[in-house]
């Protein structure tokens, strides 16, 4: 959420190309010193979040409003990850393949998946959940999840055609 005292016009700002060149080495360094490990992802998505309000001439504090949303930026990071173990820690097994052999040829196929197409397939296809659950599940559109198990149909497929 952003502090009203964030945004007001300033009057010496010139674009957010100004407002990166002005702060982006500020910010690259305080998250550094905050431990995120990938300053430079979070700096970019965070002057992508910023341009908005800089286009409209509303930012007075810059570096607050930098700072605040990048944090933001780290925390729903952090959620992601967290949602994602959770996901992963409840998978079923795979013990409901005929023999250890086609388990192991299953295994292999299903991890070299992208990890989008990954999750979503086995909670489909081994968590037995509808793509509505999978979605609200995983925070995303049930297209989304329609075109990830469709995507990884077809790349399962492939794999077991070669």
């Amino acid at each position: 959420m952003l502090d009203q005292a964030t945004i007001r016009p300033e009057k010496s700002a010139s674009g957010l190309a100004d407002l990166y060149r002005r702060h982006a080495d500020w910010l690259t360094a305080r998250l550094r010193r905050l431990g995120v490990e990938s300053p430079d992802d979070v700096v970019q998505e965070t002057y992508l979040r910023i341009a908005p309000y800089q286009a409209r001439g509303e930012v007075s504090h810059p570096k607050s409003l930098l700072l605040r949303i990048a944090t933001n930026l780290v925390a729903e990071e952090g959620r992601r990850a967290q949602r994602q173990r959770l996901h992963v820690a409840t998978a079923p097994l795979w013990t409901d393949a005929a023999s250890q052999t086609e388990a192991v040829l299953l295994k292999q196929l299903v991890l070299k998946l992208p990890q989008p197409e990954r999750d979503i397939f086995m909670l489909s296809r081994f968590g037995s959940l509808t793509n509505e659950q999978i979605a609200s599940r995983l925070e995303v559109s049930v297209k989304t999840v329609e075109r990830r198990i469709s995507r990884a149909l077809k790349q399962v497929d492939a794999q077991l055609r070669r």
